[in-house]
């Protein structure tokens, strides 16, 4: 592409906001030039397999793909693979690129996603330290085990660190988990969720630790050989792999004057407050109601794809305002966990089934009302939980606590 080329909608970012944003426009009619560019070097793929069936070897790259290659030829997409945007001049509408380029834009979707945040402790940077963001950190850590890596340490008791400390087991590594909280999935779950897992790994043989502080990561020949605890102890590591969440990456948005503390602020549209960009996906603050009218960020797939096509539409003519209600999944061994709604603030739960069964639901509420349901191998209650969510059901707590009572009989 030269480096004055226009272009008529720009898309930073080819995971899953990017991706549904090009698919959208096109699906609401855009026919103006459209180029999705990225840091990354594959073509758009989905995240959420990375630390499970990718990691697993259960999946080939080619079926984690979002779309085939050939599809974004044949809607009239062009992929720029390999390319940074490093600055932006709101005014003038220019986007300028780390390899001296630059590209005029009509509109500008930024679904940049984030950086994995990084260790702030002595060791950080020898080599063996992996995160779980990209094909590439995956492919790292795959080209590990194969050769040899056996003692691994997973920093970070998230879905991230125990969705990849799960596939570890399986493939026969000793794996210790690290969690600085009280306990895991703190800033995402309830007591009794965490307490759930946390006895899940430990049966499995996981080695988790809860307030657990790293101090150092040491090693040879620059390479880390094991973990110095905050209390002295050290840890024998073959492999580490960082699960501490990401930074977004918003930066050259903000240097432009993008507003926000926490990634960049949107309006109801997505819109920000610079002219003609968008943003979306896990960099973009948004007023939710389901977290009371605060503004929050949203790190999931369901949140990239709906924020994507408001955008779409938006740049279409077509607005609507974002009112998604939001969901997330993870899986476990042969546990699938299914999260509907936020459990911000409440201040009540209600165990539906028996976590000794494996087959239960944790439903969060709030003076009497229904804010969020975690599901574990129940589809059905998740299904139907959704409309409590939605309908802001405020039930009898005696029936919601009753497996057998279908959830859709307590929607208001």
């Amino acid at each position: 592409m030269p480096s004055s080329e226009k272009v008529d909608v720009l898309i930073v970012g080819t995971g899953h906001g990017g991706a549904q944003a090009a698919v959208s426009l096109r699906q609401h009619g855009f026919d103006g030039s459209v180029v999705m560019l990225s840091r990354d070097s594959e073509p758009p793929y989905e995240r959420p397999p990375l630390s499970k069936d990718y990691l697993a070897r259960e999946k080939p790259f080619e079926r984690i793909m979002i779309r085939p290659v050939q599809f974004w030829a044949d809607k009239a997409v062009e992929l720029r693979l390999g390319a940074e945007v490093i600055a932006i001049d709101p005014q003038d509408h220019v986007a300028h690129l780390r390899d001296g380029g630059s590209i005029i834009y009509g509109k500008l979707i930024w679904a940049g996603g984030g950086e994995p945040r990084r260790l702030a402790c002595p060791g950080a940077d020898l080599a063996g330290i992996h995160s779980v963001r990209s094909r590439a950190d995956v492919d790292g850590i795959m080209a590990a085990i194969d050769g040899g890596a056996r003692d691994v340490v997973v920093i970070g008791g998230g879905y991230i660190g125990l969705e990849a400390a799960a596939v570890l087991r399986k493939l026969e590594c000793n794996v210790t988990v690290l969690e600085a909280l009280p306990r895991v999935l703190a800033r995402v779950a309830g007591e009794d969720l965490s307490a759930f897992f946390q006895e899940e790994h430990r049966l499995h043989g996981v080695d988790l630790r809860v307030e657990t502080a790293v101090a150092a990561l040491e090693g040879e020949s620059g390479k880390v050989t094991c973990v110095r605890l905050a209390d002295g102890t050290h840890i024998s590591a073959d492999m580490v792999i960082v699960g501490i969440g990401i930074v977004p990456s918003v930066e050259p948005l903000t240097a432009a004057g993008a507003e926000g503390q926490n990634g960049v602020d949107v309006d109801a549209f997505c819109q920000t407050n610079l002219p003609d960009i968008y943003a979306i996906g896990d960099c973009a603050a948004h007023e939710s109601a389901f977290a009371g009218g605060a503004r929050i960020r949203l790190e999931s797939v369901q949140n990239a794809n709906d924020m994507a096509t408001v955008a779409a539409k938006a740049i279409c003519e077509q607005p609507q305002t974002y009112h998604a209600v939001p969901w997330f999944w993870s899986n476990q061994y042969d546990l699938r966990l299914q999260t509907v709604g936020l459990s911000i603030g409440h201040d009540a739960t209600v165990l539906r089934g028996d976590p000794a069964e494996r087959k239960f639901s944790i439903i969060y509420l709030k003076d009497g009302c229904v804010l969020a349901l975690d599901c574990v191998n129940n589809t059905k209650d998740y299904v139907q939980g959704r409309k409590l969510v939605e309908a802001r059901a405020r039930p009898d707590l005696t029936q919601l606590a009753d497996p057998e009572i279908p959830l859709k009989t307590l929607v208001d």
